[in-house]
């Protein structure tokens, strides 16, 4: 059994209290969007959700247009990352959830409910990040086409039974769907963050750093542990950690109810605290 620290979602501790000049400066860029390929505080796109009025309407709106099939797609990129800054708001001011869930149409009330109790329990599980904690040595890449992921899932979805949104959501949590380009702390390696002995036995020779090659290896070992009868079994033994199993169950969960919440998880960006690490970024 491996264990590891999920990389990628370090965002959930960010530090939205934050306003004015005097917000966290470390890495501050002058271009609010992070596409400078600096890090950049996500004080000022978080000054307009400063409410659970504010927050339900941007909830409302991007769940609405991802899920809408006439959305363009040229217009998912924008709205994932509009609907992770509202969770991430939501995420850090509880006080507000009875307020959002009465304000959010009706049948996304569940989907906030479950995209918000996911990402506080990834925040649990990480724990704070402390002012002065060195950036991480990530390189932070554009993922693979939508559609080119979905490829691999569903193809080692059919090949060892697993769920293929399941593989969707172990790859969001572990590196944003192969964003992050790096180690974590326990050493493991890839997209989808294998310990190089777990390799050995689910990598059937393949690249552990290859995208299509490790979600098929994640779908190996998920089978080897319980998958598809026992998900939770097989979960824990991607990590033994109950908080773990509960977020990657939550956004599988979403994706089985409405196949395009993958499309808006697709453009979650990384977090490293109150810092947005852009694609193009090097630590």
């Amino acid at each position: 059994m491996r264990r590891l620290l999920p990389a990628a979602v370090v965002w959930a501790s960010m530090l939205v209290g934050c306003s004015g000049d005097d917000a966290a400066t470390v890495g501050r860029s002058p271009d609010p969007t992070g596409t400078s390929g600096t890090p950049t505080t996500t004080t000022a796109p978080l000054r307009a959700l400063d409410s659970a009025a504010a927050v339900a309407a941007e909830v409302d709106r991007t769940e609405t247009a991802i899920r809408n099939p006439s959305t363009a797609e040229a217009d998912l990129q924008a709205l994932g990352r509009a609907q992770q800054l509202a969770y991430l708001a939501l995420d850090e001011h509880p006080e507000w959830d009875a307020e959002v869930s009465a304000l959010v149409s009706p049948a996304l009330r569940p989907v906030v409910a479950a995209n918000v109790a996911a990402g506080r329990a990834i925040k649990r599980l990480n724990g704070p990040i402390e002012d002065g904690r060195p950036l991480p040595k990530w390189r932070i890449a554009p993922p693979e086409p939508a559609a080119d992921l979905l490829a691999h899932y569903r193809g080692a979805g059919q090949a060892s039974g697993v769920p293929w949104p399941y593989l969707a959501a172990i790859h969001l949590v572990e590196t944003r769907m192969g964003r992050i380009q790096g180690d974590s702390v326990a050493g493991a390696q890839g997209p989808m963050q294998f310990i190089p002995t777990t390799w050995a036995i689910y990598g059937q020779g393949g690249d552990i750093r290859d995208t299509r090659d490790a979600i098929y290896a994640a779908g190996r070992l998920l089978r080897a542990n319980g998958a598809p009868s026992n998900m939770a079994r097989a979960l824990r033994a991607y990590n033994n950690d109950a908080r773990y199993v509960q977020a990657v169950t939550a956004y599988t969960e979403q994706i089985q109810a409405d196949e395009r919440a993958y499309l808006g998880y697709h453009g979650w960006q990384v977090f490293f605290g109150p810092l947005l690490l852009p694609e193009g970024w090097v630590g």
